[in-house]
């Protein structure tokens, strides 16, 4: 399903809670492919499997299952579908001021508040927090009334005690600060999630943003912080590490099924984001998973 502009999504708290705590098992989650956003904050765990995922303006592939915290109103989809292969999915979701306006403003929310903002850009976690804190937030789904809040509390306490994350956006994405420029740019998304193994070239999107070509260069690089031209490869890449790591094509078929039409400067781009040759990440991943 194609659409021009992210999707607001209306989330209701689970009945006799002040948040929203969901399990999907396998493929359940038909709404997670969807371009979309909401003012909660979100937790997703998923148990298992791989995937693409794009958050604001990041598009990555991610295997063995997922951890990702997403911001206030930051655009997502992806994570799971019909080729995810997971067991389940975890959702979490939850207002800022869930608590109270001022809850997180307390000496001892300070990590936990420091978490939170860092969120608005999208954040990753290591395997191994993944594996530690879905455990937790499994338990936490199973628990009731006060127990069920003081674990959740607990899961962001731990999640905000670790260094092993990762930003997923440089600097913050605030992609709903306009309306035009959220329609104009998600158009621009969408597009290029469509036509991505096509070639894609400046004057179409410029033109599909009613924009002439360099005012559309500089307004891409102000509202995503990178380059379309950096934007278009990193999704192809993105492609291509799922492709290389669960499709037997060789690294000439995933070249062109990932987008890319001529095979040197494939290489040369999957090295620049990858820091190593297709062959050897397909060699990597491969050694890892037996």
């Amino acid at each position: 399903m194609k659409h021009s502009h992210p999707a607001f999504e209306a989330v209701k708290p689970n009945i006799g809670s002040s948040f929203t705590s969901l399990k999907f098992l396998r493929n359940e989650n038909i709404k997670s492919h969807v371009w979309h956003y909401h003012p909660e904050i979100e937790l997703i765990f998923v148990c298992g499997g791989s995937g693409k995922r794009q958050i604001g303006s990041n598009i990555s592939y991610f295997s063995d299952g997922d951890l990702v915290l997403m911001g206030s109103n930051l655009p997502h989809c992806g994570m799971t579908n019909e080729n995810t292969n997971n067991d389940y999915e975890m959702v979490i979701q939850f207002k800022p001021d869930f608590l109270g306006g001022n809850f997180f403003e307390l000496p001892e929310m300070q990590k936990i508040s420091a978490l939170l903002e860092k969120s608005k850009a999208g954040i990753v976690f290591s395997e191994n927090i993944k594996k530690q804190i879905g455990q937790k937030i499994v338990a936490m789904h199973e628990s009731s009334s006060l127990e069920k809040l003081v674990k959740f509390l607990e899961i962001l306490d731990a999640l905000a005690s670790t260094p092993d994350y990762r930003i997923l956006n440089a600097g913050k994405y605030y992609l709903q600060t306009q309306v035009e420029d959220n329609e104009r740019i998600n158009l621009i998304f969408n597009y290029v999630k469509d036509h991505f193994k096509e070639q894609i070239t400046l004057e179409q999107v410029a033109d599909l943003a009613n924009m002439r070509v360099p005012s559309f260069c500089r307004y891409f690089k102000k509202i995503t912080n990178k380059t379309f031209t950096q934007f278009v490869n990193e999704y192809r890449i993105t492609h291509s590490l799922k492709l290389l790591a669960e499709q037997p094509l060789s690294i000439t078929e995933v070249c062109f099924e990932s987008g890319f039409n001529n095979f040197s400067y494939f290489n040369k781009t999957f090295k620049e984001y990858i820091q190593k040759s297709p062959s050897q990440y397909r060699k990597e991943f491969n050694f890892l998973i037996e």
